[in-house]
């Protein structure tokens, strides 16, 4: 039992039950040896904000350790300090005697230091012949002993924080000026596309971003701001594609005609041997050659899959185990939404040769997060199929609006 370390506050400051508890807690703690007291104080101005101090608290705090004789906090040499309310404030800056109390009322409640009030809440100490304290009344910092490895790990907790946060930003800074200086580029160049539409997608960006975010609030930007920056390379990069293709029209026509077909048949059979197929269905459809075929799926880019899933929450719960961390782990939970849709396997078989397997499954993610505004997945996914076949569709408008309407639910909400 360590009854005799709790102590009852002085006067009409009421006694509470918090109090106690964190009284008993330090004194059946095992604190350290020794510590440096400036270490210690330096760690706590690190986390003040965990505990809600305010700056003006650091200081009292400051204040209370230079009445402490040693350099290092030690048990054995007693931890309690006793200086008068007028000392206090002459070492705290001279703040107001009543902003000193407020002050030192935080640093208990946050656990920092504890109150020793003498029978008549005055602050001093007993001393034998030899000037030893034998016991004092004031301010007890054994606190600061029995917290200091759980202060310097919260400090260093914070330290890590704040560089995530301070990357978060930058490369928040980095994306905003490319996607701004991209779309005018494009623009006063006559790139062609919808700029005017992409540009009200970035300004709309901002518009959500609060002028004092968090961390948290910084990323989700950043995922939004990144997403349309990838958009916008995919614009620039198919228009890119498309001028090489033109321009070297001729080019390909005379490589095609010399170049031995019995060569196409041995790399890509499958892709013959499907063509062959749709040529006996549909005998007047234009017929697609490899490389067309092969140019038409580097035009719809693959997404990171973490903006895929925070776009798509919802397809997380059909994974295999509760939870989706690879594309395969992806692909397969598509193939579980595709059945419990109803698409048939023709119809997402199609949409993997159109776009991709890994973009198929992401198509069918956006879908399953829709499906309660569409009347036929089947149907919409063979629009996508056929909108992707003529190289005019891409994910990322898709994602960027399911993204967009994940982070306002919460909001909505509350």
């Amino acid at each position: 039992m360590h009854t005799g370390h709790v102590t009852t506050p002085f006067g009409r400051r009421p006694a509470t039950l918090a109090l106690v508890k964190g009284q008993l807690a330090i004194a059946a703690s095992t604190p350290t040896t020794r510590v440096e007291k400036w270490k210690v104080f330096r760690d706590v101005c690190e986390t003040r904000e965990r505990f809600g101090l305010q700056d003006r608290a650091l200081a009292v705090l400051d204040a209370l350790l230079t009445f402490y004789p040693d350099a290092q906090l030690e048990a054995e040499n007693g931890l309690v300090v006793f200086p008068s309310n007028a000392q206090l404030s002459v070492r705290a800056h001279g703040i107001t005697e009543s902003t000193l109390r407020r002050q030192l009322g935080a640093l208990v409640d946050a656990g920092l230091i504890q109150r020793r009030d003498s029978p008549n809440g005055k602050r001093y100490a007993h001393r034998d012949r030899a000037g030893a304290i034998e016991q004092a009344y004031g301010f007890d910092l054994s606190p600061l002993l029995a917290r200091a490895t759980e202060l310097a790990l919260l400090a260093q907790d914070v330290a890590a924080e704040r560089m995530r946060f301070r990357r978060a930003k930058e490369a928040l800074t980095i994306c905003r000026r490319d996607v701004r200086k991209l779309i005018t580029a494009a623009m006063e160049e006559g790139a062609p596309g919808n700029w005017g539409q992409i540009e009200t997608m970035y300004i709309g960006i901002l518009g959500r971003h609060p002028r004092y975010p968090d961390r948290n609030q910084v990323e989700a930007t950043l995922d939004e701001m990144e997403l349309l920056r990838t958009e916008v390379l995919n614009l620039l990069e198919m228009q890119s594609e498309t001028e090489n293709m033109h321009g070297n029209a001729a080019l390909h026509d005379r490589h095609i005609q010399n170049s031995n077909t019995e060569s196409i048949n041995e790399f890509e059979p499958s892709l013959e041997k499907e063509q062959g197929e749709r040529e006996r269905e549909e005998p007047h459809a234009k017929r697609i050659t490899p490389g067309e075929s092969k140019a038409k799926l580097e035009q719809i880019k693959a997404f990171p899959l973490g903006m895929v899933l925070r776009a798509c929450p919802q397809i997380v719960n059909y994974g295999q185990r509760g939870g989706i961390a690879h594309w395969r782990e992806l692909m397969t939970a598509a193939v579980v939404v595709r059945s419990m849709l109803g698409v048939s396997p023709s119809a997402y078989e199609e949409a993997c040769n159109a776009m991709g397997p890994e973009n198929a499954a992401v198509a069918m993610a956006c879908i399953l997060e829709r499906s309660n505004f569409i009347t036929s997945a089947g149907g919409y996914l063979r629009d996508l199929t056929r909108r992707a076949e003529r190289g005019e569709f891409s994910l990322g408008p898709m994602l960027m609006s399911l993204m967009r309407s994940t982070s306002e639910q919460p909001r909505k909400v509350s």
